[in-house]
């Protein structure tokens, strides 16, 4: 498929021109050119909007600082000895 030829565009506005009459040609072309105003507007908007949710973010993130490493305290082990003294 490669799109619409001049002679399909021909038998497409013929159709319209059938449907719709010669009479109501030019305010559906107004409705549709508004419509397709609106259309543009919106994108215009959402993309703008989308700009400026991503200039506004912060660049760098921020760093976590890391906790200096505390020194284990080794408590010596338990002597069978000292299990019966506190029994």
């Amino acid at each position: 498929m490669q799109g619409l030829g001049w002679t399909e565009v021909v038998v497409v506005l013929f159709l319209i021109l059938l449907l719709f009459g010669a009479k109501r040609l030019p305010e559906l072309a107004r409705g549709f050119g508004k419509s397709i105003k609106e259309f543009k507007k919106a994108t215009t908007e959402i993309e703008s909007d989308i700009r400026s949710a991503i200039e506004d973010e912060p660049q760098e993130t921020p760093r976590v600082q890391a906790k200096p490493a505390q020194p284990k305290v080794e408590t010596p082990p338990e002597s069978p000895a000292d299990k019966d003294r506190t029994e």
